[in-house]
C-alpha cells in the first residue's frame, strides 16, 4: 500500500502592527474579530492599551504585503513590522511581545517607536481639541446658551445665529471630529458599531439637521452648538482617557531606558566603543565606575559594587567579583570589571521581564470578554433607544428639535467607553504595579486567579530558606574518625547536583579533605546516594535508604533525631552495609519569612510547607516560621499529588517553588509563583515570578490581584449602572415630571466624566503599598530568566 507524504506544516511567522489612528480602546474588539477570520491568521491580539497588534499568519496563505493592504483598505494608518525570528508551529501560540533579532543587543528597538506613536496620538488629540474649543467658544455664546447666560451681542459680520454657526461648526465637527467619523466609518465597513459609532451619529445627526434647517428652512432651530460642543467634550474625554492609557506603559519604557545605548568591547585588546546592537554573546565588555552594565555576562576579571536597585528593587550595593553574573541595566559603583556577555537582545534579564509585563498587560481576563460581548449590544441598546426616544416625542406632540434632542442625547450617553476600559485599564495598571515591585503576572487570568488564593503552599530549600545549606555536624561511630567519615560522604557525593551534596563537599574542602573518585554514582530520588569510593560501596541518605538496604543503624537514629530537632537535616552514612554515623548540614531560614508568613495571616490566608525533609526538621523549621501546616517526607514526584488534595479539599492554592522538583507542583497548583533565583523549568511552569527571592512579595502580590479585582468589579459596577441610569433620563423619562431634558452637549460631558472615573480609579492602584524588605549586606539578590542557567535544589 502507498503511503503518502504529508509536507511538513508551514511555520506561522507574526506580524506586529502599530495603528496610529486608532484612538479608542472600544474599536480594537472590532477589528480584532475581523482580522481573526482573515484566511491564514491563525491568531489576532490586539492590546488595546498601547495600540499594537500581534497577528500570527501562514505565509503560504496570506503574505505581509496583503495583510497591511487589507489594514489600509480598512483605513487604518499603521506601521508593520515582519518579526522574523518569531516562527512558530501551527496551534503553537507566538510570543506577543517582539523577539527579533535576539541574537544581537536591539531587543528594545521598537519600543521607542510605540511610545512615540501613542505620544503623536496624544498630542493630535490634544490639538483638535484646543482649537475645536477656541470655535466651540463663540459658537455657544451666540446661541441660545449664550442668551441664556446673559449674552445678548449679535453674531459678527452680519451673520444671523445659524449661519454663523455654520461656518465655524463645519472645521469643527470635520476637522476637530474627524477621529471619530473616520473610527465610525471604518467599523461600518467591517459591519460593526462601537462607541465611536455613537459620537460620530450623535456629531452629524446633529450638525447635517442643523445645515438642513440653515440652508434649507432659514430656521433659527439648529443644533450648532450641540454639535460643536459634543465634539470638544468627546475630544476632551478622549484626550485625558488615551493619556492615562498610554502612561501606564511608562514604567515599562523606564524599564527599557535602563539599557545604555553604547558598550565598551575589547576587539584586539582595545576598547572599542559600539552601538548595544551589534553586541553579541561571548564579547568581552569593559564596565568602569558608573556605566550601566550593557548585557547580562559574568565577570571574568575585576571586582566590584553594583546597583541592582532599580532591576531586583534591593536598596544595597552587591559584590561582584570572578564568576559572578552581573545584569544588563544595572549600575558599577565603585570597581572597574569586564564581562563576559552571556545573553544579549531579547535574552537578557531586562528584556524578559518587559516582555512579561508587556504580555500580561495585553492578556484578556475573562471578565474583558465579557465586557466586549456587553459593549457590542449596548451599542445597538443605545441606537434603538434613540430613534424610539425620537418616535415616542413625536406621537405626543414634541417638535423635531426637541424629539431629536432626546434621540441625540440618548446615543451619545450610552457610548460603551466606560465598559470597554473597565478591566483592561485595572489589569495594566495592576501588572505595572506589580513590575515596579518585582512581582511579575504573566497574565490577567494568573493575575485573577490569584486574587481568589486561600491557601500558600511553601517549598522549603531555597524559598522558605537560603538554599545554600552548610555542614555543621559529624558524628562518626566507635572506631572512626570524622575526618574519614566526611571524605567517604564527600567522595561519593561529588557527582551529585544537590544542594545538601554541595554542602557536605564544600565542608570537605574547607577542611582540605583529599577525594576520591566516586564510581557507579547512583541517585535514589528522595532518599539518598550509592557510590563506590576506594573499592567500598558508600551510601549517604536517610532512614528509608538505610532500611532498604538492610542497614542496622542502633544508636545513630537518636543521634539524627537529636540533630533534627534542632531544624538540621540529618544523613546517614554507611560502607559496605555497616553504619559508619550521621553528617549534617542546615539551611539558613531567610530573614523575612517569618514576615512573609505573618502577612499571609493577616489577609486570612492559611500557610503550608511542602517538604522532602524529615518530619522532625520540618516541624522545627515550621514552629519557627509560624506555619499552619506541615507536610514532610514528600519524595518529587508526590508534591503535585498533595497539591490536588489540598484543591480537592476545596482549597485555592498558590504553590511557591524554585527548583525543577517544583515544576509539577506548580503547575497543578490554581497559582504557581517562581522566585527569581529559580531554575529555568520553575520560572517557565509559573504563573508568576517574584524578582527578588523574598518571600515577603506573596502577599503583597495576593494584596494586589485583590484589589485589582476590586476595581474591575467598582469599574464594571459603574459603568452598568451608569448606562442603566443615563440612558432613560437622557430619553427624556424625567421631562412629565421635572422637566429635565438632556442636551446632547452634556451627554456628552458625562459620557467623558464616566470614561475618565473609570481610568482614574484604575490608575489609584498605584498607590497599593507592598511591605518592602531591607536586605542584610551579606544578602545577594538573584535574578534569573530561561536560557541563564540554575541548580534545582
Amino acid at each position: 500500500m502507498t503511503q503518502h507524504q504529508h509536507p511538513a506544516p508551514t511555520p506561522s511567522r507574526v506580524l506586529e502592527v502599530k495603528f496610529k489612528n486608532c484612538f479608542n480602546a472600544g474599536e480594537y474588539a472590532g477589528l480584532e474579530r475581523d482580522l481573526a477570520q482573515h484566511p491564514g491568521i491563525h491568531h489576532a491580539h490586539l492590546d488595546r492599551m498601547r495600540g499594537v497588534a500581534h497577528l500570527e499568519y501562514d505565509p503560504a496563505v496570506v503574505t505581509e504585503a496583503t495583510l497591511k493592504k487589507r489594514l489600509h483598505a480598512a483605513g487604518y494608518d499603521c506601521a508593520c513590522q515582519d518579526c522574523a525570528s518569531s516562527e512558530v508551529q501551527p496551534g503553537h501560540p507566538a510570543e506577543t511581545a517582539p523577539h527579533d533579532h535576539a541574537q544581537h543587543g536591539d531587543a528594545h528597538a521598537g519600543h521607542d517607536e510605540h511610545a512615540g506613536h501613542g505620544e503623536a496620538m496624544v498630542a493630535d488629540m490634544l490639538r483638535r481639541f484646543v482649537v475645536s474649543l477656541i470655535l466651540t467658544i463663540p459658537i455657544v455664546l451666540f446661541s441660545p446658551i449664550g442668551e441664556a447666560l446673559g449674552f445678548q451681542a449679535a453674531p459678527p459680520f452680519g451673520l444671523d445665529m445659524a449661519w454663523f454657526g455654520l461656518i465655524l461648526a463645519t472645521p469643527v465637527v470635520w476637522w476637530g471630529g474627524w477621529p471619530f467619523i473616520s473610527a465610525a466609518w471604518r467599523a461600518l465597513k467591517q459591519g460593526e458599531a462601537n462607541m465611536m459609532t455613537l459620537i460620530a451619529l450623535g456629531i452629524l445627526v446633529s450638525y447635517i439637521y442643523s445645515v438642513w434647517a440653515t440652508v434649507f428652512l432659514g430656521s433659527q432651530d439648529v443644533f450648532f452648538e450641540a454639535a460643536a460642543m459634543l465634539t470638544t467634550f468627546s475630544l476632551i474625554g478622549h484626550w485625558l482617557e488615551m493619556r492615562s492609557r498610554f502612561a501606564t506603559g511608562r514604567a515599562v519604557e523606564a524599564l527599557l531606558k535602563l539599557a545604555p545605548d553604547t558598550a565598551r568591547v575589547i576587539r584586539d585588546g582595545q576598547e572599542v566603543e559600539v552601538p548595544l546592537s551589534q553586541v553579541v554573546v561571548g564579547d568581552i565588555l569593559a564596565v568602569r565606575p558608573g556605566d550601566r552594565v550593557p548585557v547580562d555576562g559574568e565577570v571574568t576579571s575585576g571586582q566590584s559594587y553594583v546597583d541592582e536597585s532599580m532591576v531586583s528593587g534591593e536598596p544595597l550595593p552587591v559584590g561582584k567579583a570572578v564568576g559572578d553574573r552581573v545584569t544588563g541595566g544595572t549600575v558599577n559603583q565603585t570597581g572597574a570589571f569586564q564581562v563576559r556577555a552571556t545573553a544579549v537582545g531579547a535574552d537578557t534579564a531586562l528584556s524578559r521581564i518587559v516582555a512579561l509585563v508587556q504580555n500580561a498587560q495585553a492578556s484578556k481576563a475573562p471578565a474583558q470578554r465579557l465586557a466586549d460581548t456587553a459593549g457590542k449590544y449596548l451599542v445597538f441598546v443605545a441606537i434603538g433607544s434613540g430613534l424610539l426616544a425620537f418616535i415616542v416625542w413625536t406621537l405626543l406632540g414634541q417638535s423635531v428639535v426637541f424629539a431629536l434632542t432626546a434621540a441625540v442625547s440618548t446615543i451619545v450617553i450610552a457610548c460603551p467607553d466606560a465598559l470597554a476600559l473597565a478591566t483592561p485599564t485595572a489589569i495594566t495598571v495592576g501588572v505595572g504595579k506589580g513590575a515596579k515591585e518585582g512581582v511579575l503576572f504573566k497574565n490577567a487570568g494568573a493575575l485573577e486567579a490569584t486574587a481568589s488564593i486561600d491557601t500558600v503552599v511553601f517549598d522549603k530549600t531555597g524559598t522558605l530558606t537560603e538554599g545554600k545549606p552548610a555542614l555543621t555536624d559529624l558524628r562518626p561511630t566507635d572506631g572512626v574518625s570524622e575526618d574519614e567519615l566526611l571524605r567517604l560522604a564527600a567522595s561519593a557525593d561529588q557527582p551529585s547536583q544537590h544542594p545538601l551534596a554541595a554542602a557536605i563537599v564544600a565542608g570537605a574542602e574547607e577542611k582540605g579533605i583529599a577525594l576520591s573518585e566516586a564510581q557507579d554514582f547512583d541517585s535514589v530520588p528522595g532518599q539518598g546516594v550509592t557510590a563506590r569510593v576506594d573499592g567500598r560501596r558508600v551510601l549517604i541518605g536517610n532512614r528509608k535508604l538505610m532500611n532498604q538496604e538492610s542497614v542496622t543503624l542502633g544508636v545513630l537514629v537518636q543521634e539524627a533525631e537529636t540533630l533534627a530537632a534542632d531544624g538540621k537535616t540529618a544523613m546517614f552514612v554507611a560502607a559496605d552495609g555497616q553504619p559508619l554515623g550521621v553528617v549534617a548540614v542546615s539551611d539558613r531560614v531567610r530573614p523575612l519569612a517569618r514576615v512573609a508568613v505573618q502577612a499571609l495571616h493577616e489577609l486570612g490566608i492559611q500557610t503550608v510547607m511542602l517538604t522532602g525533609d524529615n518530619w522532625r526538621t520540618a516541624g522545627a523549621v515550621a514552629r519557627e516560621l509560624g506555619l499552619d501546616t506541615v507536610i514532610a517526607d514528600v519524595l518529587p514526584e508526590e508534591k503535585s499529588a498533595q497539591v490536588k488534595k489540598l484543591q480537592e479539599g476545596g482549597r485555592k492554592v498558590a504553590m511557591i517553588g524554585d527548583g525543577v522538583n517544583d515544576a509539577p507542583a506548580l503547575a497543578q497548583a490554581d497559582v504557581g509563583i517562581a522566585i527569581g533565583a529559580g531554575t529555568d523549568v520553575a520560572i517557565e511552569t509559573a504563573d508568576v515570578v517574584l524578582v527578588r527571592s523574598d518571600p515577603s512579595s506573596v502577599a503583597g502580590a495576593i494584596t494586589l490581584a485583590r484589589q485589582v479585582r476590586g476595581k474591575i468589579k467598582q469599574n464594571l459596577f459603574w459603568a452598568a449602572g451608569y448606562n442603566l441610569l443615563a440612558i432613560p433620563v437622557a430619553a427624556g423619562v424625567l421631562y412629565p415630571s421635572l422637566g429635565i431634558l438632556l442636551r446632547p452637549e452634556w451627554a456628552a460631558l458625562l459620557m467623558s466624566a464616566s470614561t475618565v472615573t473609570v481610568t482614574l480609579n484604575a490608575l489609584s492602584l498605584n498607590r497599593v503599598k507592598f511591605a518592602r524588605a531591607v536586605p542584610t549586606p551579606f544578602q545577594q539578590p538573584g535574578l534569573r530568566f530561561p536560557k541563564q542557567g540554575g541548580r534545582s535544589g
